[in-house]
This record gives C-alpha cells, structure tokens and sequence, in this order.
C-alpha cells in the first residue's frame, strides 16, 4: 500500500508538470503514429510476399505489434524517466535527496518521474490489440485474457529490473547511458515473435533482455499460443530477477559517494 501512496502522489505531481507544456502530445501524438504507420508498412510488405510468418498469420502479426506498442509507451512512461533522473542523480551526488527520505530508496528512485504524453503509446497499443482481437479466427476467452494480463505485467517488471540492474551501475561506470541506448535497438527486434530469430538470439532476447516475455509471450496468450509452462517459467524468473535486483540494488549503494561524502 505504501508502494501505491508513494506511485499515486509523484504520478500526480509529474502529470502536472507534464500539463504545463502541451504541445508535447501532439509532438508524441506525431511520432506514435508515425512509429505505427511504419509497423504496418512493415507487416504489408511481409504478407505481400507470404501467408504466414513462422506459422503466424497476419491478425497474429499485428497482436505482436500492438503488444510491443503498448509496452513501449509504459517503459518511456514509467521506467525509462526515473532510471535517467537515477542516473543523473548519482553522477552529480544528489541522490543523498531521495536516499534521507523516510521510506525504501528503491521504491522512491522507481516512481519519481512519470512522462504522462507517453501514455499515448499505451493507447495506440491497445487500439492495435483491439483490431487485432478482432481478426483472429479463434475468440478470446476469460483464461486467455488473464493469462495475457498477468503475462504482460510479468514482462513490465522484467524489463523494470532489467534497466535498473544496467542503471545501478552508474555506481561505478560514468557512462552506462551508452549501455541503457543499447537497449533501445535491442527492443525493436520484439516487434517480430522471436520465434523467428536463430536460436541464439532467442535466448538473448529471452533471458538476457527479456524482450521475449516482454511481448512476445503477451502475444501468445491472445493467440492460443501460450503453454502453461512458459507462463510457470515467466513467474519464476520474474520473482527471481526481482530477488536479484534487489540485491545488486543495495550493493550499488555501498559505492555510491554523493554530495554528504
């Protein structure tokens, strides 16, 4: 609950702050549809050329991409910010602000920033999830829609604790933002199932950046591709990857030296 008071209040105060220039969501109205107006080139020449890709079919295709959209927009809405005022905050020893505050310096490092203008990707998603849905030949049932939703909460955490294990090292390397940038062109290569990729890279993309259960797991729950032992397998390694980040989280701050030091 505390968790929730302290998301709720910095939510508010950020969407505030987020109103005062307006302008802004129409400069990210422009790039979603742009970004989406280039998914669906991209999927038009795909199916130009064949029926299926990799045994999933054009409506399939665009779940994929309405669940990578979406998710897109919840880590520059929510995760992103705070890992860059984390960054920031620590290379120029500010961080003794938030870690003298009476509650869980993780916590309040995590919900610090909110980029409400993003939101618009989480709309844009969800509308493409919603056509999609609609030209899939088999129906969604209440099973298939919890399993998506857990599956899609379980894929924001991963990536959650994927940029803050890559961000706590701005403890001791001074620019990790050229590791964090890397992940922007590593997240594009979920706009396909990565069923498609060697073997090699589905394994990169599915325990080392977690992209795999990120989106294309989502996806798989909505197109009756879902196994009960991958959404088993995406519980474990979420509830570890939590333990493990939380450990390198409060190893981090024994090297952190700020601005008290």
């Amino acid at each position: 609950m505390t968790f929730l008071r302290l998301a709720w209040a910095h939510f508010k105060v950020g969407a505030m702050n987020e109103l005062q220039y307006r302008v802004n969501f129409f400069i990210q109205l422009f790039q979603s549809l742009l970004a989406l107006a280039t998914g669906l080139i991209g999927l038009w020449l795909v199916f130009n050329q064949t029926d299926d890709l990799a045994g999933w079919r054009p409506a399939e295709l665009l779940a994929v991409m309405g669940v990578h959209i979406l998710m897109g927009g919840v880590i520059q809405t929510f995760i992103q910010p705070n890992m860059g005022k984390l960054m920031e905050d620590v290379h120029k020893g500010t961080l003794d602000y938030t870690l003298t505050k009476p509650a869980d310096s993780q916590t309040l490092v995590s919900v610090r920033e909110v980029r409400i203008w993003s939101l618009v990707d989480v709309l844009t998603g969800a509308i493409v999830l919603g056509v999609a849905a609609a030209q899939l030949e088999r129906g969604i049932g209440l099973g298939d829609a919890i399993a998506f939703v857990l599956a899609l909460v379980l894929g924001a955490v991963m990536i959650y604790c994927f940029w803050l294990i890559l961000t706590t090292g701005a403890f001791k390397v001074v620019r990790v933002e050229n590791i964090l940038e890397l992940f922007s062109g590593v997240y594009q290569a979920g706009r396909w199932p990565v069923g498609i990729y060697p073997l090699w890279m589905r394994g990169t993309l599915t325990f080392l950046v977690p992209v795999a259960f990120a989106v294309t797991v989502p996806a798989e729950s909505l197109t009756s591709r879902l196994t009960t032992g991958t959404l088993v397998l995406a519980v474990v390694f979420t509830a570890a990857l939590v333990v493990v980040t939380r450990l390198i989280w409060r190893l981090g701050l024994r090297s952190y030296t700020g601005a008290s030091a």
